[in-house]
Order: C-alpha cells, then sequence, then structure tokens
C-alpha cells in the first residue's frame, strides 16, 4: 500500500506491524486524521472552476514502485502549453498537482513529503505526465505546503518502496528502536519499545513480565 511510506519513513517496526503483522491502533491522532479525511474524499466528486479542476479519493498505481494507493485530492491548474498537458475533456493545456491532507502541523522529519512524492511518482507514470511539485495541506495550522519534487526526494521513495519490498517478502518484524517519537505512535502499546528495544534479551523481557504481573 501506498499509504505505507510513511509508516515506514516513521519507523520500520511500525510498517511491520501495521502491513506485516496487520496489527493497529487509534489514538487522538489518528481519530482526527480520520475525520479530516472524510471530510476531503469523495470518490464521485469533481469540481470544476475556472483555471482549476479539482478531482478527490484518485486511484494510484505504480509499477516502477509496487505499489497501489489512493490521493486524497488532484488537482489540474490550467497553465500554458510549454508546462502543461491536454486533457480529453476540457480545453487548453494542464498541469498534475497532488494535494495530501494531515491533520497536524509540518513535521520534523520527511514521511509527509515522501508520501506525497510518491503520488505523484504514480501519477506520472498512469498519464505520462511531469509533476514538478505538490502540496500538503495541515489540518491544525490551516495551510498548504509546497513541496518540491527534487531528485533527493524521488530517490528516497525510491529506497523506501524497495525497503517495503524486501521487509514483506522476509515476513520479518525488525525489533523495536526507543526513541522520542514513539510516544506519538498509536502502536506504542503493541510495539512495546521499552521492554522490547534490541540492548534487551528474552530473559530479560520475561523477567519483566512476571514481575509486572
Amino acid at each position: 500500500m501506498l499509504s505505507g511510506i510513511q509508516h515506514i519513513a516513521f519507523c520500520e517496526r511500525q510498517w511491520a506491524l501495521i502491513h506485516i503483522e496487520q496489527q493497529w491502533a487509534e489514538n487522538v491522532r489518528t481519530i482526527e486524521g480520520n475525520h479530516l479525511h472524510e471530510r476531503v474524499d469523495d470518490p464521485f466528486e469533481k469540481d470544476w472552476k475556472k483555471g482549476l479542476v479539482t478531482m478527490r479519493s484518485v486511484t494510484l498505481i505504480s509499477k516502477e514502485l509496487g505499489l497501489t494507493g489512493v490521493a486524497d485530492v488532484v488537482e489540474l491548474v490550467a497553465t500554458d502549453k510549454a508546462f502543461g498537458y491536454e486533457l480529453p475533456d476540457r480545453e487548453g493545456y494542464w498541469s498534475y498537482r497532488p494535494v495530501e491532507y494531515k491533520r497536524g502541523k509540518p513535521k520534523t522529519d520527511e514521511r509527509d513529503e515522501v508520501q506525497l512524492c510518491a503520488q505523484a511518482i504514480c501519477l506520472e507514470e498512469m498519464h505520462a505526465v511531469e509533476i514538478p511539485k505538490g502540496s500538503i495541506y495541515y489540518g491544525e495550522t490551516r495551510h498548504r505546503v509546497e513541496v518540491l519534487f527534487s531528485i533527493e526526494l524521488r530517490e528516497r521513495v525510491k529506497e523506501l518502496a524497495l525497503r517495503m519490498h524486501e521487509l514483506f517478502n522476509e515476513g520479518i518484524t525488525p525489533l523495536p528502536v526507543a526513541k522520542k517519537h514513539c510516544k506519538m505512535c498509536s502502536l506504542v502499546d503493541i510495539c512495546l519499545p521499552d521492554c522490547l528495544s534490541r540492548d534487551q534479551n528474552v530473559t530479560d523481557y520475561l523477567k519483566w513480565e512476571l514481575d509486572m504481573d
């Protein structure tokens, strides 16, 4: 799943718990995020305005990345011939712009940017176009952040996609590495980073469990 690329960018163990072990847990962040997407996503809705077409819940696929998913919003923006593409049901020339909706605010890491860039790569492959940039809308700040799809960001997306396939084929969930960001994870009580970290052996873990009882 394309959405998994944000999980593996955040933590390989989180990705494996969700996409290999099929485990999930809700917290305030995930619930608020779901509500935001419910307001945005409508697969039957297409807004036509002068110079702008807004398509929602757009199906995505990339054979290169081996990923499939859904984009929250894909905007078609009117432009000139040098930078745009013709559409079968609209006059003029248009550029593609994926828009991802997030509940919070801009992160200190790259997980939102790689997800958006993966969406752009899918669109490029599906429609034989080039997409230089996209946007992320953050619900907490109510502001869009523009993301440029640089060569470095595209390479990072390909690295993460490859890693996802490697872990899935191995079928092994990596051990946790306790970090500050673990507190933000909805799976922290399933992951148990404090008692299953790499520097603890099975005997220590069993002792910890017995002591807890």
